[in-house]
C-alpha cells in the first residue's frame, strides 16, 4: 500500500490519494477480502471457495449447504467454513447472506484481531455504518437480521455487544463489494475489502475496480494465491491526486445518480458532472444529423421519451415471463416510433437497443442483433469515459454478435476496441481479457482470409457452422442487470 496515503478529502471525509504518478492500466493496489460469501440464490451453483461457476459441485457432507468444485477447493475454504459449518448444523437452517458474511468477519476478527494484514489501512470499527441515516424499512430489516444473527451465533463463540453487531451489518450494507464469477460477467457474491472502502466516489472516476480470483487450482494449498480486488488507473493520475471510483453507473442522469447515491450510500454528490449536469442534455436529446438538430420539436422529444420509458416496463415484464418474441415485438414498435425522434445518445433508446440486440442474439437473429449492438456502442462512445469497463464489455458483445452474423470486418474492429479497453480495466491476465485476445487473433486471421477471397471465406464459414451448429446464447438478463453498481446493496 506504499502507492497510496489516507488524507482528509474536502467535503467527503477520509479518502485515498496517490503517492506517485500512475498511467492507464497501472495496478495502484490489490487487496484480499476480510471475508466473502456466495449469494443465497446461487449457493448450489457457485463454488464457495473460488467463486467459480461449475455444472457439478460437491456438497459439504456436514452442513449440506456449502458447495465446492472438488476436494482442493473444499480444503482451501475450510478455514473460513469450519465454524460456519458447525453453526449451520446447530441452527438447523441456513441464514441469509448478510448474516453469513457478518459471522465470517467476526470469527476472523476474533481470531486475528482488528487488523488482519500488514497492509490494512483502517479497522472495521473506523468505517462508517450509516445506521443513523437508514430509512424505517431498512431499520426493520436490520433489526430482523440482528435478531436472527443472535439465534445463529454459537454460544461457544465470543459474544459481542448488539451495538458492535449492528455496526458490522451497517458496514457491509454500504461497503460490501460485489464479487463476480471467474469471467467477470455475473455477480455471484459479496465481500468486504477495508482499504477499498476508503476510496471515494466520483461520477467521472480516475480508477476502476476488478476482482482477480487468484489461483486455487493447485493440489497443494501453499501454491494458492488469494482472491483479491485490484484498483486500476483509467488514465494518468498525478502524485497527490485523489483516487476515485464510480459507485453507480454514469449512464444515469445526474439527478438519478444523486438520488441513488443519497439513498444507497447516504451522501450528496458534488462532483463536477453532477453539479454542472454534464452530458445530461445528450442523454435526453432529440435526433441530430452531422451535429445539427433535425425536425423533432421539444414536445415530440418529450412524447417519445415518455413512450420509451413506458415500454421499458412492458418489455421487462415480457422478459421475466420468458416471452422473448413479445420482447422483440415491443422493442421494434418502440424503435420504429422513437428512433426518428431521439438522439443515438438517448438513454432510453440505448436501453431498448441493448435489450433488442441481446434478445435477438439469443434467438439467433444475428444480423438484427448486430445492427442494434453497433448502434448501442456508438451511443455509449459519446457518453462514457473512453476506458470505461461497461463500454468495453458492450464493444465485446457487439464484436461477437457481428462475427456471428458473418460481418467479420466490423466484428474484428469491435473486438479490438474491447480488447484495448479491457487491457486497461481488467489487465492482460484476467480470464475475460485472455478470451478476448483469442477472439482478436481468430477474427484477424478470418479477416485476412475474407480480404483474400470473400466467396471462399463465406463457403468455409457455412461449412463449419453446418458441422458445428451454434449453441444457444445465455438467456437475456433484465434491462438494468447489465448495468451494475460497483458496491453490493441488498435490494
Amino acid at each position: 500500500m506504499e502507492n497510496v496515503a489516507i488524507f482528509d478529502s474536502p467535503g467527503k471525509g477520509r479518502g485515498l490519494k496517490a503517492t506517485k504518478e500512475f498511467w492507464a492500466g497501472d495496478v495502484i493496489f490489490s487487496e484480499a477480502s476480510i471475508s466473502a460469501v456466495v449469494f443465497d440464490s446461487l449457493a448450489d451453483r457457485i463454488c464457495h471457495s473460488c467463486f467459480r461457476r461449475q455444472d457439478k459441485l460437491q456438497r459439504c457432507g456436514q452442513c449440506k449447504f456449502a458447495h465446492y468444485c472438488d476436494r482442493t477447493c473444499q480444503r482451501a475454504g475450510w478455514a473460513e467454513h469450519k465454524q460456519e459449518c458447525g453453526a449451520i448444523k446447530t441452527y438447523g437452517k441456513v441464514p441469509n447472506e448478510n448474516i453469513r458474511l457478518v459471522s465470517r468477519i467476526l470469527w476472523r476478527l476474533d481470531k486475528e484481531g482488528g487488523v488482519v494484514s500488514d497492509t490494512q489501512l483502517t479497522t472495521l470499527e473506523e468505517l462508517e455504518d450509516h445506521t443513523a441515516d437508514m430509512q424505517e424499512d431498512e431499520l426493520k430489516e436490520l433489526k430482523v437480521d440482528i435478531h436472527n444473527f443472535l439465534d445463529y451465533w454459537p454460544r461457544n463463540s465470543k459474544q459481542h455487544l448488539v451495538e458492535d453487531i449492528s455496526h458490522m451489518f451497517g458496514v457491509i450494507n454500504c461497503n460490501g463489494f460485489t464479487v463476480s464469477d471467474q469471467r467477470g460477467l455475473q455477480a455471484v457474491g459479496v465481500g468486504l475489502f477495508p482499504n477499498l472502502c476508503l476510496v471515494n466516489h466520483d461520477c467521472w472516476p480516475n480508477c476502476t475496480v476488478i476482482l482477480n480470483h487468484g489461483n486455487q487450482s493447485a493440489v497443494n494449498t501453499m501454491f494458492h494465491s488469494q482472491r483479491r480486488i485490484e484498483l486500476r488507473s483509467l488514465g494518468k493520475i498525478s502524485e497527490g491526486e485523489e483516487l476515485t471510483v464510480g459507485y453507480v453507473d454514469y449512464i444515469n442522469l445526474s439527478e438519478e445518480r444523486r438520488r441513488l447515491l443519497k439513498t444507497q450510500y447516504f451522501f450528496d454528490c458534488t462532483c463536477e458532472h453532477c453539479t454542472n449536469h454534464i452530458k445530461d442534455d445528450l442523454k435526453m436529446a432529440g435526433k441530430e444529423v452531422d451535429g445539427v438538430k433535425v425536425c423533432p420539436s421539444d414536445e415530440q422529444v418529450k412524447e417519445a421519451t415518455d413512450y420509451c420509458f413506458g415500454m421499458l416496463d412492458k418489455l421487462e415484464k415480457a422478459r421475466l415471463n420468458g416471452d422473448y418474441h413479445e420482447v422483440v415485438k415491443i422493442c421494434k414498435e418502440c424503435v420504429e416510433k422513437t428512433e426518428p425522434v431521439l438522439a443515438d445518445t438517448h438513454i432510453y433508446l440505448l436501453r431498448i437497443w441493448s435489450t433488442l440486440s441481446e434478445v435477438q442474439a439469443y434467438l439467433q437473429y444475428f444480423d438484427d442483433a448486430a445492427e442494434y449492438a453497433r448502434k448501442m456502442v456508438e451511443g455509449y462512445m459519446k457518453l462514457y469515459h473512453p476506458n470505461n469497463a461497461t463500454l468495453g464489455m458492450a464493444a465485446m458483445r457487439a464484436g461477437v454478435t457481428h462475427w456471428q452474423a458473418g460481418q467479420i470486418e466490423v466484428g474484428h474492429g469491435m473486438i479490438c476496441k474491447a480488447y484495448a479497453i479491457l487491457m486497461i480495466t481488467h489487465g492482460p491476465t484476467h480470464p475475460i481479457t485472455k478470451d478476448l485476445d483469442a477472439m482478436r487473433i481468430q477474427t484477424e486471421m478470418e479477416l485476412r482470409m475474407f480480404k483474400q477471397n470473400e466467396y471462399v471465406y463465406h463457403s468455409m464459414r457455412e461449412a463449419a457452422l453446418k458441422n458445428k451448429p451454434m449453441a444457444m446464447m445465455h438467456e437475456p438478463k433484465s434491462v438494468e442487470e447489465g448495468i451494475k453498481n460497483l458496491f453490493h446493496r441488498r435490494k
